[in-house]
């Protein structure tokens, strides 16, 4: 019995972890309007009134500079604290994140040769 009650936070936790992402979602359901009118349907953007075809086909490349640039923007936060402590720690640590900075170096290579960062 003891230990069900130190596993009911995990319990908890993975109850909440379904039920709090649902409850808007069950929410927008019941509670968005429903009827659709000409106004409703129209393009809304900054407050401008849209000209011309508002289905624009973006390149993929715009979206593969966002992605290695979050990347390495998140890669620099796991390293930051790494390299603040660097004069106290030990081999293990050391090598453990010089191993880290090696594989963020194997992906820029690998995006380098796909020519990801050649900009067309």
């Amino acid at each position: 019995m003891n230990v069900l009650n130190e596993w009911a936070f995990v319990g908890v936790f993975f109850a909440l972890s379904w039920a709090l992402p649902a409850l808007p979602i069950v929410a927008a359901v019941f509670f968005s309007p429903k009827k659709a009118n000409a106004i409703k349907l129209q393009t809304y953007e900054c407050g401008v009134e849209t000209v011309g075809d508002t289905w624009v086909q973006f390149k993929v490349q715009y979206y593969l500079y966002g992605l290695v640039f979050l990347v390495f923007d998140v890669e620099m936060i796991f390293l930051f604290p790494w390299a603040m402590a660097y004069e106290r720690l030990d081999t293990f640590q050391f090598f453990a994140g010089i191993v880290f900075i090696i594989l963020l170096l194997d992906v820029l290579v690998y995006a380098v040769k796909k020519n990801v960062l050649e900009w067309s």
